[in-house]
């Protein structure tokens, strides 16, 4: 097994090296670019697969997995390659029992209601937990070694908490936050055991062989700073310092954040991801220049003109100021229908104007 403490020297001018140089804040040959749901449905060979399986077949059989993470790389020259897993994946060895529906997402059959319903969840030990995961990643690395970087992702423990308790997507959460104030009992015991299990699934992914890993808080923006602090941040900051301790930097992100960026930057992460609704300039200050920052190219940009798209990715880049530690990528996922000649034509742009 791999030792995790081990630091790797890459070689100059590849993705992997510009990706991990910016994870580290320090100077680059280019500034390094990915993209959030970049194994998604704009390629034909994506859609290839998805004729012939379903999206929970693809993430839990490596080779597919590893196939569907490699196409975007081979496509658009993204430094690096993002593991294609769901991030309910973990849960379900928790005991949690879903199903995702098309165009919805994870519908959850048996949501978390009473503490007994909290008691009931397994605690997996860190082998246990989606061992099919580890494969595709392992496939990936072998595939990728010395190229391209390899990034691992899980869902934030309060974003698969409001999953686990709405028991499906919410605009609002009420159902979540309800419980969160009125049991508070309930919720730090459900917290708990996610954040337990989350902080082992990272680590098994650095161990696996993932360069780096992505934390993704995607319903953090519904609450506010001095909540985050009560209700989420200490377990946050478990799942950080556990892939801190692995030996590998971590990504945060989160959508709806500008009101929370300070306190979320105390949760660990070396990199914060943040959406296309604040400034990035903006962001960074709130942050510190103490951490690097990912982002954050509105998404939707992708589904108009290429003197628009242009445009705005210079104004990413003005902002940046050619600080250490960017990472170009969009504020959230990438659209579905985003053509693949003006992703890459991003890609070559953004490593052409940063040419150092």
């Amino acid at each position: 097994m791999q030792d995790v403490t081990e630091k790797f020297i890459y070689p100059e001018h590849t993705g992997v090296a510009r990706f991990m140089a910016a994870c580290e804040r320090r100077e680059t040959d280019a500034t390094p670019v990915w993209f959030m749901r970049q194994g998604g449905s704009s390629f034909p060979a994506y859609r290839e697969i998805l004729a012939k399986y379903d999206v929970m077949t693809i993430a839990k059989t490596p080779e597919l997995s590893s196939s569907v993470a490699l196409i975007p790389v081979n496509e658009l020259g993204v430094d690096a390659a993002v593991l294609y897993a769901d991030i309910m994946l973990p849960v379900e060895e928790m005991g949690i029992e879903l199903h995702l529906e098309p165009n919805i997402g994870p519908i959850i059959h048996n949501p978390i209601r009473s503490l007994r319903d909290v008691e009931s969840l397994r605690l997996p030990g860190t082998d246990e937990v989606t061992p099919f995961v580890m494969g595709g990643i392992r496939l990936l690395r072998q595939e990728l070694e010395g190229k391209r970087a390899v990034i691992g992702i899980a869902g934030a423990p309060f974003t698969l908490a409001c999953y686990m308790i709405e028991g499906r997507p919410s605009r609002d959460y009420h159902t979540a936050k309800a419980l969160m104030y009125s049991q508070p009992e309930i919720w730090h015991q459900l917290m708990d055991k996610i954040s337990t299990v989350i902080a082992g699934y990272l680590v098994a992914q650095v161990r696996a062989g993932v360069n780096a890993v992505q934390v993704f808080d995607s319903w953090i923006g519904s609450i506010s700073p001095s909540t985050y602090r009560e209700y989420v941040l200490p377990y946050t900051q478990r799942v950080f310092s556990a892939v801190k301790l692995a030996g590998a930097p971590a990504i945060h992100f989160g959508t709806g954040t500008s009101s929370l960026l300070g306190v979320m930057a105390e949760a660990g992460g070396d990199v914060m991801s943040v959406d296309w609704r604040v400034d990035l300039d903006i962001a960074w200050k709130q942050i510190g220049y103490e951490r690097g920052l990912q982002g954050n190219l509105d998404p939707t940009l992708m589904l108009t003109e290429w003197p628009v798209i242009e445009e705005a990715a210079r104004d990413v880049l003005r902002r940046a100021n050619n600080r250490p530690g960017h990472i170009f990528n969009f504020g959230h996922a990438m659209p579905i229908g985003s053509d693949p000649d003006l992703l890459r034509r991003l890609v070559d742009t953004v490593h052409e104007l940063t040419q150092r």
